[in-house]
């Protein structure tokens, strides 16, 4: 009855719609979400590139009359299985399978054959790691047409093309019209998260889920020398429709500071001008601070490693995160992004020396302390000029606050806002190696999965090694990611004799990759293992002492030692609240016993100084 009741609303908004909400069939879908803002016109050059409908080779999104359709999984493998039979240019390698059992699978378009030349440089697109925003699969399925019976061949002359048309393929098939409410088409879309419930886009570091530890075994083989992310933004209006950017932009902190300027000096130029050229309005990424105030701001959207963004930085991959805007008919962003893996493609085999060398600069760094934890900068890092759309504000009876309403007009003004970056919460120190127990052989594989060099125990080994006691840790109160994550800001560092059983192993930091050893290994870090509570059994505490036991110890320890006296007595004057819990001053003296659990709260990741 409600799904009615819903349905009976949206027909009366669709009755209701002012002028510029009943456009052409061009810019709008049969059923096109009448309670989001009207769509700004647009009449892109790119519009070139849709194929004729008597073109064998078209897509189901170029056949659809809205085109606001993208085809399932099955329907999607079909049509590539077809143009690899048809054509020695394509060839489609699975890589993994997905927890419902999908084939998880490339499409690589290349004149080498099934062995990839090495001189040539590869651009590896990657669609749907979220479902629902799919753009990358449609485009990049146009393109690999294109190269394979179009005009477009002459693309792999120099350089090859890797697609992912769907990372996350469960999640591709929980689809439907009410996925993504804040996005205009497709009109069946898939499910934000995976068949386990998790958002593959917060995996890139901890490697949790299925997908990506055979996406990251994937890449790792692979070695593309440019990564495209390829996502649809949620938030305000705004005239760009395909935004993009990369961890250190425009001079901002990059663990890769070499790829990133190559990014800001050659990349970008040449794909914004490249979009232009074919009526798109390229932009930065878009990250409002203040959805009920479009002019407050905007930031980096975050610098985090689980982020494909913040990997690259740190993996020493050129990786770009594409947001098209949600807001943009699908057709316009479908095209934007045929034009976006285009270019890349060009410019990478023009670049291939310049890009090469970037990556080898940033791969031999290895700095003595790694900024970590960032958080948003309070102090604007510039003013940028921002192309908005036109909005005015009303009193909502639904909210009871004042709300937005987008006009669907851009505005003549340029905006000025400022933007607000990131700053560095913490900084670690790198030691020259890390041991990792043999009990952990699950996060010793997540290592290897990343690519880390490590040496294996093979018979029992007793180091002297410093080990960190975790002062205080902290529990989230809420699950996230499927886990119930960790703090802890204070560690004090023991130095101990630890004997090391045969499977633990040595993790030096000196490699190329060390810096992502730093962020998973120190507990400290918001990235970690440890942060993403994957080590529960530090915080449980073994063997407890009655009080009959302990407090007539704790009478004679103090007889023994005067000192300890002392300092127990100064507990008391300082702590009221200790001074008047029985149980907290019998803890205090069974914690300077051997008989307390001496490895309670002791991190067992070792560090080589």
């Amino acid at each position: 009855m409600r799904q009615h009741l819903f349905l009976a609303a949206v027909a009366a908004l669709v009755l209701s719609a002012s002028p510029a909400m009943s456009q052409s069939r061009s810019n709008f879908a049969p059923w096109d979400q009448p309670f989001l803002p009207p769509a700004l016109a647009w009449d892109g050059s790119s519009r070139a590139l849709l194929a004729d409908a008597s073109n064998p080779w078209i897509t189901d999104f170029e056949r659809d009359p809205a085109l606001d359709f993208s085809p399932d999984y099955a329907a999607t493998r079909a049509w590539f299985d077809r143009l690899d039979a048809a054509s020695d240019l394509i060839r489609i390698e699975q890589f993994g399978t997905s927890p419902e059992g999908r084939p998880i699978y490339a499409v690589i378009a290349s004149r080498d054959g099934t062995t990839l030349d090495p001189t040539k440089p590869v651009l590896l697109a990657q669609a749907g790691i979220h479902p629902g925003e799919i753009d990358g699969k449609d485009a990049g399925m146009m393109l690999l047409r294109d190269i394979a019976f179009g005009s477009k061949g002459d693309l792999i002359d120099r350089a090859n093309l890797v697609l992912i048309p769907i990372l996350s393929v469960d999640g591709h098939e929980r689809s439907g019209p009410y996925s993504r409410p804040n996005q205009r088409g497709p009109r069946i879309q898939g499910w934000r998260n995976t068949a386990t419930n998790q958002n593959l886009n917060r995996d890139y570091l901890k490697l949790d889920q299925p997908e990506m530890r055979a996406l990251r075994t994937f890449v790792n083989g692979l070695k593309p020398d440019l990564y495209l992310d390829i996502h649809v933004t949620d938030g305000m209006d705004y005239q760009y429709d395909i935004t993009f950017g990369f961890n250190g932009e425009d001079g901002a902190f990059s663990r890769s500071p070499a790829i990133s300027a190559w990014l800001d000096d050659a990349f970008k130029p040449a794909i914004n001008a490249a979009l232009e050229a074919e009526g798109h309005i390229p932009g930065p990424l878009v990250f409002g601070i203040d959805d009920q105030n479009p002019r407050a701001g905007l930031n980096d959207g975050g610098l985090g490693e689980r982020f494909s963004n913040g990997w690259g930085s740190a993996a020493r991959v050129p990786t770009v995160l594409i947001e098209n805007h949600s807001l943009k008919p699908f057709e316009q962003r479908v095209l934007g992004t045929y034009v976006f893996m285009e270019a890349s493609l060009r410019l990478l085999a023009d670049q291939v020396a310049p890009v090469r060398a970037a990556i080898a600069a940033d791969s031999a760094l290895r700095p003595a302390e790694i900024l970590a934890n960032f958080q948003p900068d309070p102090t604007p890092q510039q003013t940028r000029a921002f192309k908005g759309v036109l909005y005015e504000t009303y009193e909502s009876p639904a909210s009871g606050r004042t709300e937005i309403r987008w006009l669907g007009r851009p505005d003549p003004e340029l905006w000025q806002v400022p933007y607000y970056g990131s700053r560095p919460g913490l900084t670690l120190a790198r030691p020259t190696a890390y041991w990792v127990p043999a009990h952990r052989s699950d996060l010793i594989e997540r290592l290897r999965i990343h690519g880390l060099t490590m040496e294996t125990v093979e018979e029992p080994r007793t180091l002297t090694v410093e080990m960190l006691r975790l002062n205080n840790p902290v529990l989230a109160t809420r699950a996230n990611e499927g886990h119930v994550q960790a703090t802890v800001t204070d560690v004090s560092p023991e130095r101990r004799d630890w004997t090391f059983v045969p499977g633990s192993v040595r993790v030096p930091t000196d490699q190329p990759l060390g810096d992502i050893a730093v962020l998973l290994l120190e507990p400290q870090s918001s990235e970690s293992f440890f942060a993403w509570g994957l080590f529960p059994e530090v915080l449980s505490r073994v063997e407890y002492i009655e009080g009959y036991a302990i407090a007539p110890m704790a009478e004679a320890m103090m007889a023994a030692d005067p000192a300890l006296k002392a300092e127990f007595e100064a507990k008391l004057a300082a702590d009221p609240a200790f001074a008047a819990n029985g149980d907290a001053r019998l803890a205090w003296f069974y914690e300077r016993t051997p008989f307390h659990d001496d490895r309670y709260r002791l991190y067992p990741v070792a560090r080589e100084n």
